[in-house]
C-alpha cells in the first residue's frame, strides 16, 4: 500500500485550481475529467511525491453535492494497492465497512471507497486504487 493522494471537495475546480496557483506551485495539472461511476470531475495536481486531488460534483445528485455546497474540504485518503480485492478483504477481516464496491474510476482503474471504524484518528474514509496494469 502506497500513498497516492489526498482529494478535496471543491464547488468548482477552475475557480479553485486559480486560487491554488497563486499560492502552490504544481510540477503539473491534469485537466478535470469526469468519473461517470461516482458523478463526479477531477484535477490531479502533482506534487512530486504524491498529488492533490481537486473533486467537484458533476451533478446535482452527486455523491459530494451536498459537501460542495457548504464549500467542500478534505475529502479522502487515496492509497494505490496491488490488488484492490485482497486489500478489502484484509481491511472488511479488520472491521473497515465497504462504501463504494470497485468500480472504475480515475485512469480507469479500479478504485473502491472503504470507511474505517476509528476512534482516534480523524480520516476516516480511505479510497484504494489499483495499480496501473
Amino acid at each position: 500500500m502506497r500513498f497516492h493522494h489526498i482529494g478535496v471537495v471543491v464547488p468548482n475546480i477552475t475557480n479553485s485550481l486559480n486560487e491554488l496557483k497563486q499560492f502552490i506551485q504544481f510540477k503539473e495539472t491534469s485537466i478535470p475529467t469526469l468519473i461517470g461511476s461516482q458523478k463526479v470531475n477531477v484535477c490531479f495536481l502533482n506534487m512530486g511525491d504524491g498529488f492533490l486531488e481537486l473533486i467537484e460534483p458533476a451533478d446535482a445528485d452527486s455523491p459530494v453535492s451536498t459537501f460542495a455546497s457548504k464549500q467542500g474540504g478534505f475529502h479522502h485518503i487515496c492509497f494505490e494497492v496491488e490488488n484492490i480485492h485482497s486489500a478489502i478483504s484484509e481491511m472488511k477481516n479488520n472491521g473497515a465497512k465497504i462504501i463504494v464496491e470497485p468500480v472504475i474510476g480515475f485512469e480507469n482503474r479500479l478504485i473502491a471507497f472503504v470507511f474505517l471504524k476509528m476512534e482516534n484518528t480523524n480520516f476516516n474514509l480511505i479510497e484504494l486504487a489499483e495499480e496501473k496494469p
